[in-house]
């Protein structure tokens, strides 16, 4: 009987085992979606469409250089340049029922800054923690900058793979080292248009 046990115990974690691998295997390349947000919970690297990386492109503004103009839907965030250019970083925006639109002006700029979900947030989500520290698990990523007095902010992330996707909550999120480079060129008191 202890061996027919043993035999039986093998057998099945062995199904669960090669069941587990083809199932990593399989999610490291297409992700596990859940709440229409992409997870990468397997081990390989996701890759972001090169499109979204960072360029400088020809850009007609009215706008004064410094001024930052969001295109939630091509999903790209413009920092206004000299000479009708801009640098054009990819983002992640808002989910359906988040997006919005309207002028703010940065008012502040944060450097690893710790996380405070909106108790909006938490209730829908009650598994968030009341506040979390800055770090490289933070969803504010490492740098962050706050648009007036709204909840709204422009932050960097720990899931790349979710620039150029509608992911979030209504903040506008950047690759981490996007967003450090964003953080350097733009001051506190920039125009930042949301459209």
């Amino acid at each position: 009987m202890q061996a027919k046990t043993f035999l039986s115990a093998v057998a099945i974690a062995a199904t669960a085992a090669s069941f587990g691998a083809g199932a990593a295997s399989a999610e490291s390349q297409t992700g596990s979606v859940y709440n229409n947000v992409k997870y990468n919970f397997g081990s390989n690297t996701w890759k972001m469409d090169s499109k979204y990386l960072p360029s400088e492109v020809n850009y007609s503004s009215s706008e004064k250089p410094g001024t930052i103009i969001i295109n939630t839907r091509k999903k790209y965030l413009y920092v206004v340049q000299e000479g009708g250019t801009a640098k054009r970083f990819g983002i992640g925006v808002g989910r359906q029922g988040f997006r919005w639109r309207g002028e703010e002006k940065v008012s502040r700029k944060a450097e690893w800054p710790a996380w405070h979900p909106p108790a909006e947030m938490r209730e829908r989500e009650p598994h968030l923690p009341v506040r979390m520290e800055g770090g490289e698990d933070n969803p504010l990523g490492a740098r962050a900058l706050y648009l007036g007095n709204t909840l709204y902010r422009i932050h960097g992330t720990h899931q790349p793979w979710t620039i150029g996707e509608s992911v979030s909550s209504g903040c506008i999120r950047l690759r981490n080292e996007d967003v450090i480079s964003l953080y350097d060129m733009v001051k506190v008191g920039a125009k930042v248009i949301v459209d």
